[in-house]
């Protein structure tokens, strides 16, 4: 066990050089963003191999992860990104939801990428919503959003997606409630985060703190993402905005390739804390190792009662996909 899941977020460097705290760097639950006039953000990612083949993203040297950091923005904000590719091969950086130039679109179409050991900066753009014509509204940035690579192996970065090379993007409103955890769950072919159950990620909170998903997906395979004894709304934050809002409550969502949505829920909720399991829906998938386990502790972080025993017998199970030929 990893004890305590750290939250990886954006150390961010103002236009002044000054370094920034992260946003979402609080004790306090509930606690509305604070964000000052647009700004633009330079952060530096360095691309490097990693054992057993893979590749990943990180913010310093040496520390690259699969997924990569998690990069925050508010709307209206700009985040220029050193990126340095530290490997023998040619990839880059592209980002969705975001704004940006063909020089920033990270694609070989446009002659954006990195070669090795070179280093190149690409620059996202942000916008609030705003009053188009004809008594329409054109949407703003505001969402969860993923980054991958777009170069390596292939044209369309096949190769770079497949080692690891992506990470999550949150472009946040100006007063979207911020979490105390962070948690990305990357659904990709039959594997969360590049890895298969037993080995799959356990995520970790203590009961009644705000924790925030970000789910993506990507390769060739159609997923669900579903949450054990913990629910959110289908809309952009995973929250009722009102008593009358009309989103639909799930615990269930389709997670296809280069989709991503997130969700905040307050760990245990109504149901305690205990080990809770995350999973693809996709019986073919969850049988063949796409499951994993939500660990919500007691208040004080204690391992509550029952949780050790569930989780030696998910290390237990024989993950195995029981029709071989099925693709979902």
């Amino acid at each position: 066990m990893d004890g305590k899941f750290p939250r990886r977020s954006l150390i961010a460097v103002g236009a002044l050089g000054a370094a920034v705290p992260a946003i979402g760097a609080v004790a306090l639950t509930d606690t509305p963003a604070r964000a000052g006039l647009a700004v633009t953000k330079k952060v530096t990612i360095f691309a490097e191999a990693l054992p057993g083949g893979l590749y990943g993203y990180g913010l310093r040297p040496g520390e690259a992860t699969v997924p990569g950091p998690v990069l925050e923005i508010y709307e209206g904000d700009t985040l220029e990104i050193t990126l340095v590719n530290n490997t023998d091969k040619r990839l880059s950086i592209h980002a969705h939801g975001v704004d940006y130039s063909t020089d920033s679109d990270g694609s070989p179409l446009n002659a954006s990428y990195n070669d090795p050991g070179q280093t190149r900066t690409y620059v996202w753009r942000s916008r609030e919503m705003f009053a188009g014509p004809g008594r329409r509204f054109m949407p703003g940035s505001a969402g969860y959003w993923h980054y991958h690579d777009h170069a390596m192996g292939t044209d369309h970065g096949t190769g770079g997606v497949a080692k690891g090379l992506y990470g999550a993007l949150i472009v946040r409103r100006r007063g979207d409630v911020l979490p105390d955890k962070q948690i990305t769950a990357v659904f990709h072919d039959m594997t969360i985060n590049n890895k298969m159950a037993p080995n799959t990620p356990m995520f970790e909170a203590d009961l009644g703190q705000r924790v925030e998903w970000i789910a993506i997906g990507h390769g060739n395979l159609f997923h669900t993402f579903h949450l054990h004894a913990h629910r959110w709304v289908d809309n952009r934050t995973g929250m009722l905005e009102s008593v009358s809002d009309p989103s639909p409550t799930v615990d269930n969502k389709d997670l296809n390739p280069g989709s991503s949505f997130g969700f905040q829920v307050i760990a245990g909720e109504g149901v305690g804390p205990g080990a809770w399991m995350y999973h693809c829906h996709v019986q073919n998938h969850s049988d063949g190792g796409m499951a994993g386990i939500f660990l919500v502790r007691n208040a004080d972080g204690s391992m509550p009662a029952g949780a050790e025993e569930a989780i030696h017998r998910f290390q237990g199970h024989a993950h195995t996909t029981a029709h071989q030929g099925e693709h979902g």
